[in-house]
C-alpha cells in the first residue's frame, strides 16, 4: 500500500476529475479499505478541499467548487497541456491578458521536472505558431526568466540589441513587464545609466538572473504600463488620438481592449473608447475584434479607413 501522503495525492487527482465516485469504487482505485478511503477524504478536508460525500449503499464522493484554490495536483499530461497553452497565450494575447501567462508560465516552469519540459518543448515546435501581425515572437524561455526576476526582486543581466544593431550588455533590477500590442516591454532601473528604461523583450538575450535582491523602487509616472506609453510617444513622434463609442456595455469591452485603450461607461449598452496610435489600422484591427457596432466620433482619417475597410472586405465576402 501506497504510503499515506502520496495516497492522498492519488486521491485528489482521482476527485480532481470532478465526476462522482461511488465510494466502493474508489477505495477499489486506491487500493484501501472504505474506513481508510474516510479518513484520507477528512485530511483532504482539513487542508480546505470541499469534498462532497452521499450516504447508503450506493454512497460515494466528489469534489466541489470552493471558495479558494487549494494546491492543485496534475498528472504528466495535463502539465504538459498547461504548459503549452501558456506558452500559446503569451505569444497570441498579450494585449488581452496582460503578464498573467508569464506569471502562470513562470510558477509553473519553475517545478516542472526536466523531462516534462522537454515534451512540452516539443509540443510547441510540432505546434503551427497563430498568425498575428508583424510583430516578432519573443522566446517563452526568456520571458520566464525576466519575469522570475521580476517576482524575487532580484537583479538580473542580459544582452540587448538597440534599433541600429549596437549590442549592449545590461545589468537591471527589473520591475514588470508590460504588454502592448503583441510586444512586451520590460520595466526596470538601468544599474549602469543610473535612469529608468524601457527594453523590448524581442531584442534581450542571454537573461541571467543574479543573487543580488533589492528594494522596489518608485516608477516615475507611478506605473509601468503608463511609463512604457510615454517612452513610446517620445520615440515615435506623431501620435494620434481617436474616440470610438462602442454599442455594447464596457465590461464586454474592455477585456478584449487590454492596454492600448480606455474605456469608459456611458450607459449599460454603450461605452467610450480612447485609442492613442500612430498606425490606425492598428485601430481598426482592434475594433473588428471586439464584435459590436461602433460610431467613430473623433477622427475623420480612421472614419475613412473604415469605410475602406467595410467596402473591401464586403467585396472579398461575395460568393460567385
Amino acid at each position: 500500500m501506497a504510503n499515506t501522503s502520496s495516497r492522498t495525492l492519488r486521491l485528489l487527482t482521482l476527485l480532481q476529475t470532478h465526476r462522482y465516485w461511488p465510494g466502493a469504487e474508489l477505495a477499489d482505485r486506491l487500493g484501501i479499505t472504505d474506513r481508510t478511503l474516510r479518513r484520507d477524504i477528512g485530511r483532504l478536508r482539513d487542508l480546505g478541499y470541499p469534498v462532497h460525500s452521499a450516504r447508503g449503499t450506493e454512497g460515494g464522493y466528489q469534489l466541489a467548487a470552493g471558495a479558494t484554490m487549494p494546491p492543485l495536483v496534475v498528472d504528466e499530461e495535463e502539465a504538459v497541456a498547461i504548459v503549452t497553452a501558456l506558452r500559446s497565450a503569451t505569444q497570441g494575447a498579450a494585449a488581452v491578458l496582460g503578464d498573467a501567462p508569464i506569471r502562470a508560465l513562470a510558477k509553473v516552469m519553475q517545478v516542472l521536472p526536466k523531462s516534462l519540459r522537454k515534451r512540452a518543448e516539443a509540443v510547441r515546435q510540432a505546434t503551427a505558431p497563430p498568425v498575428w501581425a508583424e510583430a516578432p515572437a519573443v522566446d517563452v524561455d526568456l520571458l520566464t526568466a525576466v519575469a522570475q526576476g521580476c517576482r524575487d526582486e532580484v537583479r538580473i543581466t542580459f544582452s540587448y540589441a538597440a534599433a541600429d544593431g549596437t549590442v549592449t550588455e545590461r545589468r537591471v533590477e527589473p520591475h514588470n513587464l508590460v504588454p502592448i500590442g503583441r510586444r512586451w516591454y520590460l520595466v526596470c532601473y538601468d544599474l549602469v545609466r543610473q535612469d529608468w528604461r524601457n527594453f523590448r523583450l524581442d531584442r534581450m538575450s542571454d537573461p541571467k538572473a543574479t543573487t543580488i535582491p533589492f528594494r522596489p523602487r518608485e516608477i516615475p509616472t507611478g506605473d509601468a504600463a503608463s511609463y512604457v506609453s510615454r517612452s513610446l510617444r517620445r520615440d515615435k513622434g506623431a501620435e494620434r488620438e481617436v474616440v470610438v463609442t462602442v454599442f455594447a456595455a464596457a465590461e464586454i469591452v474592455r477585456p478584449n481592449v487590454g492596454t492600448w485603450g480606455t474605456v469608459t461607461e456611458v450607459d449599460e449598452s454603450t461605452c467610450r473608447l480612447v485609442m492613442r496610435t500612430t498606425d490606425l489600422r492598428w485601430c481598426v484591427f482592434g475594433l473588428g475584434v471586439i464584435g459590436a457596432d461602433f460610431r467613430v466620433e473623433e477622427s475623420d482619417e480612421l472614419a475613412d479607413l473604415v469605410a475602406e475597410w467595410s467596402e473591401r472586405f464586403a467585396r472579398s465576402g461575395q460568393r460567385s
